[in-house]
């Protein structure tokens, strides 16, 4: 069996975990509805997550702030992603039990994702309970996936789902563009937003 750490997502994770959803999902990524959600926005406080094998991030998830319908907080799970040469070893289970225990320690109460019943099914979410809900865009009803994390958190959701979460801060471009200038020029293009999707979820 591997062995790697899972820990709280720092600065210096960003591009290794950049690349690595480049690595799994490429462009597509930033197509989907679920990335709609995520799109300008900051993951919810203290839940990005990455797993590390020595010095190699070869995992992450994120979770991020958004309402369930009117007026019922939630959460959003993904993107999930890990490293082609390191899937059905653990790694991806390992993150999303990490990351459902401390955003049960934080006090959330329901969590939603676009992905595979299952999948995802072993963590005890499921579609019964979403089918009063719908995303900003197209997407296939039975993979809204739902867990309730405080008992009676998802009774009587209906309505549309969206991003609650902190807005990311704007760019300073002539900064970026300055900064690519004086590295010697454009030599690698700026990562976009963290909007990936897992290997089994949208």
């Amino acid at each position: 069996m591997s062995m790697f750490a899972i820990r709280r997502e720092t600065p210096f994770d960003i591009a290794p975990r950049e690349a690595l959803l480049d690595e799994v999902m490429g462009e597509a990524r930033f197509t989907k509805t679920a990335a709609r959600l995520r799109e300008n926005r900051l993951p919810a406080e203290g839940l990005s997550f990455v797993a590390r094998a020595s010095r190699r991030l070869i995992g992450a998830v994120q979770l991020w702030d958004i309402s369930a319908g009117p007026g019922r907080p939630a959460i959003l799970l993904g993107p999930l992603a890990v490293a082609c040469d390191r899937r059905n070893r653990g790694v991806g289970t390992a993150l999303v039990r990490h990351a459902l225990d401390e955003a049960r320690r934080r006090g959330h109460g329901l969590v939603l994702l676009v992905g595979d019943a299952p999948y995802y099914g072993r963590f005890g979410f499921s579609s019964e309970r979403t089918q009063a809900l719908w995303l900003p865009g197209p997407y296939e009803r039975h993979r809204l996936l739902a867990l309730e994390l405080a008992a009676g958190a998802l009774d009587g959701a209906r309505g549309l789902v969206h991003a609650t979460g902190r807005s990311a801060p704007t760019p300073d471009l002539p900064a970026l563009v300055a900064g690519a200038l004086a590295d010697g020029g454009p030599g690698s293009r700026p990562h976009r937003n963290s909007a990936l999707l897992a290997p089994r979820a949208a």
